[in-house]
């Protein structure tokens, strides 16, 4: 018989879990979706990893809802990321897979478009990053096989484009009535920053710092609308802490110059994040839209460590600055550095505030808890779960049996505690719970949960858009899982600073010694070399635009 005092607390329990379950009914909520990108697991203060990190804003955020801590996306790398946000599927069903594939969801329908369709208003600031032309398998967007000369063609033409700015009518095509889309200065937008009606869909330049102009927009956004006879879904893509890694004063002098100077740009860039989150809740505050707006606030992947986070001089590629502690590997990996990410939401109208849940979530669940509360239908192409009967109305089951990944040649699933990740010859078993979790490979002692787990994955990725189970995997991730799963630990490189490593670049790439470096010189080997960013770069060097870099060229 149960103790007079735990049914009293069980009762109040229910009654307060049926005034939220009422309110949440009464009116459809606003929706926000905030995405980080390239932000580690451990770079949120309310994580309680670092010390070292600053956002007060996202830790209030946390606290007045829920904070998952198995948080995860589907992908490590941020287009098939989005594109699996974007349409509530796993991206793998319509053949974005990774950066390299250009394919869009043309068919799919937008959570964006979902809600318009339903009586929102849709807005979207920031990043983009989901052009496409040719698919995966080399398809039109009207299913027609794509020749080789548009493969060659439009679809390099499209991916040469800025692939953080969206080219004009992309986002409006998709569902989104409003928007200021891109990451840098040059944005295709509907209204400016301070609110302005642009009389169409533009080409909109702001100088000023990116995730200010982000978050403004947005705080703009909902002022428009917050008052409105319709609720509103807005989708902010902060550009950050992705490279380059670049910070105004204000918020470097939050941190410490004695860090690392790629960690302080990246604390920085975090911190601004949190300011545009205290101004996106502050303008719902003051419009009287905070206690009805569910608000996630999810990373897109994991921070991309480049193995040893070599604090390199200048702002481009290489590790960003973020940390994924406690858990192993990197962006572009499937193990958890690379998919579990910061995930909170929070809805005073709907969920109990003060929650840390450890049950498996994923992006997909974001997707379709916002499509359930704003009255849209879940049909048999959204693969998340309405999170809110899990929150709000005590169900304590974990809302999936199973999570699936596949990315570049590597495969991974996940049913309760265990994970299987195949890449390659190489897979694995890992308990997740355990402290060890994937520093200790399980598959000898367990085979028979490795087996049943991997069945289970070889069926679903034959119903992919491009079947297979034995995709090659590429040079980065055959490194990263020696060095991270397989104990072969990749030597550490030298010390670079600022000037010796421009000069010794310039003198091994002169391999004639002309005094000049061509492309070609520059690219160097290109065995394991990412050649469209070297291709890039060496082109915004080459100041003079003849195709060849002087020493002062590179220097500068």
């Amino acid at each position: 018989m149960k103790s007079p005092k735990k049914f009293i607390t069980g009762l109040l329990l229910l009654i307060a879990v049926s005034a939220f379950s009422l309110h949440a009914e009464s009116s459809k909520p606003n929706i926000i979706i905030i995405f980080t990108d390239d932000h580690g697991w451990a770079d949120l203060g309310i994580q309680g990893v670092f010390d070292d990190v600053k956002t007060p804003y996202t830790d209030q955020l946390a606290e007045s809802g829920v904070r998952f801590t198995s948080g995860y996306v589907t992908a490590p790398q941020c287009r098939p990321s989005r594109a699996g946000l974007m349409s509530g599927r796993y991206q793998n069903r319509f053949g974005l897979e990774h950066n390299g594939h250009n394919a869009y969801p043309w068919s799919e329908y937008t959570i964006a478009e979902r809600l318009k369709d339903v009586g929102y208003v849709t807005g979207m600031a920031g990043k983009w990053h989901l052009d496409g032309y040719v698919d995966s398998l080399g398809r039109l967007p009207d299913g027609s096989n794509a020749t080789q000369e548009q493969i060659d063609g439009k679809g390099r033409e499209l991916a040469k484009m800025n692939r953080n700015q969206a080219s004009p009518g992309q986002v409006h095509r998709h569902g989104f009535m409003e928007h200021l889309s891109g990451s840098m200065t040059n944005y295709v937008a509907t209204h400016s920053t301070d609110g302005k009606d642009l009389g169409g869909i533009v080409t909109h330049k702001d100088q000023r710092y990116r995730l200010e102009v982000q978050a403004e927009w947005s705080a703009n956004f909902i002022k428009r609308h917050a008052r409105g006879d319709k609720p509103f879904f807005l989708y902010t893509a902060f550009f950050a802490p992705h490279v380059p890694l670049e910070a105004p004063e204000k918020y470097l002098s939050r941190f410490s110059e004695d860090m690392p100077l790629r960690r302080r740009k990246a604390l920085a860039m975090i911190s601004a994040v949190d300011d545009g989150v205290g101004l996106i809740t502050k303008t719902l505050q003051d419009e009287g839209a905070l206690e009805n707006t569910l608000i996630f606030y999810i990373g897109d992947n994991g921070a991309p460590l480049k193995i040893h986070k070599l604090d390199a001089p200048g702002n481009g590629p290489g590790w960003d600055g973020s940390l994924n502690d406690p858990w192993i590997g990197e962006k572009g990996m499937l193990t958890e550095g690379g998919i579990r990410v910061p995930f909170l939401a929070s809805w005073p109208a709907g969920i109990p505030g003060g929650l840390v849940d450890d049950r498996p979530v994923i992006s997909l669940d974001a997707i379709a808890t916002a499509l359930s509360v704003g009255g849209a239908d879940l049909d048999d192409n959204i693969d998340g779960v309405n999170l809110i009967p899990y929150l709000a109305s005590g169900l304590s089951s974990d809302p999936h049996d199973y999570f699936y990944w596949r990315w570049a040649g590597q495969y991974a699933i996940r049913s309760g505690d265990w994970k299987y990740l195949k890449a390659g010859n190489r897979d694995y078993l890992f308990d997740l719970t355990t402290e060890a979790h994937e520093s200790e490979n399980l598959i000898e002692r367990f085979p028979a949960i490795a087996n049943r787990l991997k069945r289970e994955l070889v069926d679903w990725s034959e119903e992919q858009y491009e079947p297979g189970f034995n995709h090659r995997v590429g040079y980065a991730g055959d490194r990263y899982f020696d060095h991270y799963l397989d104990g072969k630990l990749a030597p550490a490189p030298a010390s670079i600073t600022q000037s010796n490593n421009r000069q010794s670049l310039f003198a091994r790439r002169d391999d004639n010694n002309d005094g000049f470096v061509t492309l070609k010189e520059y690219i160097g080997a290109p065995g394991g070399r990412n050649i469209p960013v070297l291709t890039k770069r060496f082109h915004a060097l080459d100041q003079d635009g003849d195709s060849r870099l002087s020493e002062h060229e590179i220097d500068n």
